[in-house]
């Protein structure tokens, strides 16, 4: 069983103020959970198979192509502004 104090402990730990009310639906809340968790576990599941996905999953790969790929005077021919040679672009960290 999970207690009222559990419930303020654990949200002091995560550092989340709860008022009364709130602590105590909480742990109406957390009670109703766990109780289903409890139900889930007496449920049979040895012949069943761990999943991660529900649909089997497959990555699709390609083969590497060596392309040619554009100048470096090409990419810069569509920049608003270019400096040395590179993208110059409005400072964004302070």
């Amino acid at each position: 069983m999970i207690s009222e104090n559990d419930v303020k402990y654990a949200a002091a730990l995560a550092r989340i103020h709860l008022e009364d009310d709130e602590a105590s639906r909480l742990t109406k809340d957390l009670e109703k959970i766990l109780d289903y968790i409890n139900k889930l576990n007496t449920l049979d599941v040895k012949d069943v198979q761990p999943t991660s996905h529900v649909l089997p999953l497959k990555n699709v790969y390609r083969e590497d192509r060596i392309r040619p790929s554009l100048t470096q005077k090409e990419v810069l021919k569509i920049s608003v502004e270019q400096q040395e040679g590179s993208f110059k672009v409005p400072k964004v960290i302070e």
